[in-house]
């Protein structure tokens, strides 16, 4: 998991971006991560959880013994039929559900079928995300990614969460996906940075909603991750040093992201963690 991942071989892909055509292929966990029944008996909607980081929480949720649903596009399908194998190894249930998440009948589509499919759902994790690196400026930027960006990383999320709270209850747990770029925006990311600097000021301000409720709002910031998403929105050329501006001098694997999404949705340890953005950065600070 820790190996040398300090710039990556030439390599690009079309958007969304498949697993198996990645050079070195992620870590997900699939052989490290080892359970304990933190989640035992939970019922999880992780959204686009066919790869990267979603595929690394459905594994570790899995194992830590809850039934899991995800989203996933319709491009993404190889994929999502392997994070659906990895989840029922682990003996629990997997609902994939095809889904592109831009307007809001569809949310309530996806928290319907989960909750029904689950018999219940506690726990809400909002990872789906829309990127484009391989542009300019916001000269360059045309209506049509700028509508993308914001409607699958902000208005999704309300929508989903706007859903979910007719299922949610006391110990529940609402896990959004902020990023690095919120703290350290690329001028190539502004449109995605500024979703993710408004996804934890959602984040805060729902904990404060919610919390009477009984039911706990956190984010997780990731720095650079080795996922799909970069080789598929990322010029090559930034690719073969993507991580090495980090403290640790790497990239970090998705396997190395989930165990923050588990500690979060965990009652037994997370019980008074809510209104938080949990850094797993390689020393990038979040402040």
């Amino acid at each position: 998991m820790t190996e040398d991942l300090a710039g990556f071989p030439p390599q690009q892909q079309d958007p969304p971006g498949r697993t198996d055509a990645m050079e070195p292929v992620p870590d997900h966990g699939e052989e490290s991560y080892v359970g304990s029944d933190r989640l035992q008996g939970r019922k999880a909607l992780i959204t686009g959880g066919d790869s990267g980081i979603g595929r690394a929480v459905a594994i570790a949720y899995a194992r830590e013994g809850a039934d899991v649903a995800f989203t996933y596009l319709p491009e993404e399908s190889d994929d999502a039929r392997e994070t659906t194998r990895l989840v029922e190894e682990a003996g629990r249930a997997c609902v994939a559900i095809e889904a592109d998440l831009r307007d809001s009948a569809t949310c309530d589509r996806v928290v319907a079928r989960a909750h029904e499919a689950l018999g219940g759902l506690d726990v809400l994790v909002n990872n789906a995300g829309f990127q484009m690196a391989r542009d300019g400026g916001l000269e360059d930027m045309d209506d049509a990614r700028l509508e993308r960006t914001v409607t699958t990383n902000l208005l999704a999320l309300l929508w989903l969460t706007r859903a979910a709270l007719a299922h949610l209850g006391p110990g529940s747990s609402i896990i959004n996906n902020s990023s690095i770029q919120a703290y350290e925006p690329s001028t190539s990311l502004l449109d995605y940075a500024s979703t993710k600097a408004a996804i934890n000021n959602l984040t805060v301000n729902l904990a404060a909603e919610l919390g009477p409720r009984g039911i706990r709002v956190n984010a997780v910031a990731p720095g650079p991750i080795w996922t799909p998403l970069q080789p598929a929105t990322q010029p090559v050329e930034k690719l073969e040093q993507f991580g090495t501006d980090t403290p640790l001098g790497r990239a970090g694997q998705p396997a190395e992201v989930a165990p923050a999404f588990v500690f979060l949705a965990s009652e037994a340890d997370a019980s008074y963690v809510s209104g938080t953005v949990l850094g797993v950065t390689g020393g990038k600070p979040v402040f």
